[in-house]
């Protein structure tokens, strides 16, 4: 039977030992200095370290014993540079009797020091991974005779390296999936983040609607009373909708009123009810929508558009939570969440006493604006795609857009918001020639949109005195008087000559009645041809058709002109 040598079994339960503290952890700081620790106390070792190369191949520091604080904070070695940088850019270890005789020893932490008069050996021993050097296992221990061999040393060292290369690459594989799961799980967050914040049935990724998506977040667990406010088409039904399905009461049901398309009495029965007898009509007991919507939501829509008198009964309901049907006497108590909506300037009515103040104080608990379209342009392309998805669906079609036509869908005004761009959209869906929508295909393109010409009626309307039309256009001060009508058998006086301009001074408005009262007189025009298109399409608001009755001359010709001098027609 073969006996093992001393230095070989001391070897063996070395590695053993080091293994076994090398996989207690993937902390390779801790691991590596216990090991360390372990080496010096078995073999009368004095100091050890190992250094790795950091992200600028450096090599520095990763544990330390024996050694000062101060000294580890000088392990700092370039590729190449002494004999640890020698090792490591060799990948070669290296075995130093006496470091004070070396020349390539830089003596960094203060090794040739130590112990005056007994020569200092120095082992250092690369370690590898991933079949490159990683950094460099290093242990000094002294030599008083100089002549120690230093084989079985190594040998052993080199086993520790092997095994430290191994805990270097587990610890690097663990970091990375960690680091990779880190990010999955920040970009989930995020991705959650945003989802969180959006709708269903609501398409918006632009920051005023990703703001009020917030808003119906926060506001949905609450009962609290919503007043949602924008323009006409702005989708305040489907934010109503919204904020029920998020709340508690998503599962009751949703029951919604338009105030403005109901009389003062048709809307107090229709939202409180009215028992049998209570007008003619009444056969029976029929319960209102706040008994319909109890324990859910009551959506009021165009609420600025009541009554005085009912105003006063509605706040009386708001304040008690009960009320009694039309012809009875009885309360009825509900608990329901209200939601209002308004495209009116509340404010403005309850200065001009239209509107209570009380009401309106009742209401406005949590104000939610819903931004127009234009100011929400980024959303376009994704709306007008979904409601062009959505017509194909139903028509079993296949019609894209062009780049050129979502630029003229982007590029419009929008008085009319979502609800216009959708009826846009399947208007021009229908008619279109083939499956792919060009801007061609748009009303637009050839002064056929009516919205258009509505928007600019609009804009008149918005800065004429209201008294314009109560005067007859023969008192306005510099219009001539009104010519006689057309003879009897129909036929046009030849030649109509338009009425002068409305008011006095270039920057008069404009009235908006047919094509000849938006002529001006003769001196009015300027002399170049350019300048004369672009002086009649500034007065008819960039409407063509308009200004080609100003200067006389067919649509067609108006828009070879617009052509001919570059002129761009400006889209409202």
């Amino acid at each position: 039977m073969t006996t093992t040598p001393p230095t070989v079994r001391r070897e063996l339960e070395a590695v053993y030992e080091i293994g076994k503290t090398l996989t207690t952890s993937l902390d390779v700081h801790k691991t590596f200095r216990e090991a360390l620790n372990y080496l010096l106390h078995a073999f009368d070792w004095r100091r050890a370290f190992v250094v790795v190369e950091d992200a600028e191949g450096m090599l520095t520091g990763l544990c330390a014993v024996g050694l000062t604080p101060a000294e580890q904070q000088r392990l700092r070695f370039g590729s190449g540079e002494g004999i640890v940088g020698r090792v490591f850019a060799g990948g070669l270890p290296a075995a130093v009797s006496d470091v004070r005789a070396e020349p390539l020893f830089l003596n960094r932490t203060g090794g040739a020091d130590q112990s005056p008069g007994t020569p200092v050996a120095m082992l250092a021993m690369p370690i590898r991974a991933d079949h490159r050097t990683r950094g460099v296992l290093v242990v000094d221990c002294l030599n008083p005779d100089g002549r120690r061999v230093f084989a079985d040393d190594l040998r052993l060292l080199r086993m520790v390296a092997t095994l430290m290369g191994q805990s270097l690459r587990l610890h690097d594989s663990v970091t990375a999936a960690a680091a990779s799961m880190q990010d999955d799980n920040r970009r989930m967050q995020k991705a959650l983040s945003g989802r969180r914040h959006k709708i269903e049935q609501v398409v918006g990724v632009s920051p005023p609607m990703l703001k009020v998506f917030e808003q119906i977040h926060q506001v949905a667990p609450s009962r609290t009373t919503v007043l949602l406010r924008g323009e006409s088409g702005t989708g305040k039904e489907v934010m109503a909708r919204a904020i029920h399905s998020l709340s508690p009461r998503a599962r009751e049901p949703f029951v919604g009123v338009n105030c403005a398309a109901l009389t003062e009495t048709l809307l107090e029965s229709e939202l409180f009810g009215h028992e049998k007898g209570a007008f003619t009509g009444a056969q029976g007991q029929r319960k209102g929508r706040f008994e319909m919507a109890h324990g859910g939501t009551l959506f009021l829509d165009e609420i600025g558009d009541i009554s005085a008198a009912f105003q006063a009964k509605l706040l009386r309901v708001l304040q008690e939570r009960s009320f009694e049907r039309v012809g009875g006497g009885a309360p009825v108590k509900v608990d329901v969440r209200l939601i209002l909506a308004t495209n009116r300037n509340l404010e403005r009515m309850v200065q001009a006493g239209e509107f209570r103040a009380d009401l309106y104080y009742r209401i406005n608990v949590v104000s939610i604006q819903l931004p127009p379209l234009r100011e929400r342009r980024e959303d376009i392309p994704a709306m007008a795609q979904h409601f062009l998805d959505r017509f194909n669906r139903d028509n079993g079609k296949a019609t894209q857009f062009s780049a050129e036509a979502m630029r003229v869908l982007v590029s419009c005004y929008w008085p009319g918001n979502v609800r216009e761009l959708e009826n846009c959209v399947e208007r021009t869906a229908t008619m279109a020639a083939n499956d792919l929508i060009t801007d061609l295909a748009f009303p637009c393109r050839d002064n056929r949109c009516l919205t258009q010409v509505l928007h600019h009626i609009e804009r008149e309307d918005a800065v004429r005195p209201s008294r314009l039309a109560e005067i007859p256009v023969a008192e306005i001060p510099g219009n001539p008087p009104p010519r006689p009508a057309a003879p009897s058998g129909g036929a046009a006086a030849p030649n109509p000559q338009p009425p002068g301009p409305v008011g006095s001074g270039e920057g008069a408005p404009l009235d908006s009645s047919p094509a000849p009262a938006l002529a001006g007189r003769a001196d009015d025009k300027p002399e170049g041809e350019r300048e004369r298109l672009i002086w009649a399409m500034e007065r008819c608001g960039w409407v063509q058709a308009k200004a080609a009755r100003l200067l006389k001359i067919t649509p067609r010709q108006m828009g070879y002109a617009l052509q001919k001098h570059g002129i761009e027609v400006r889209k409202f």
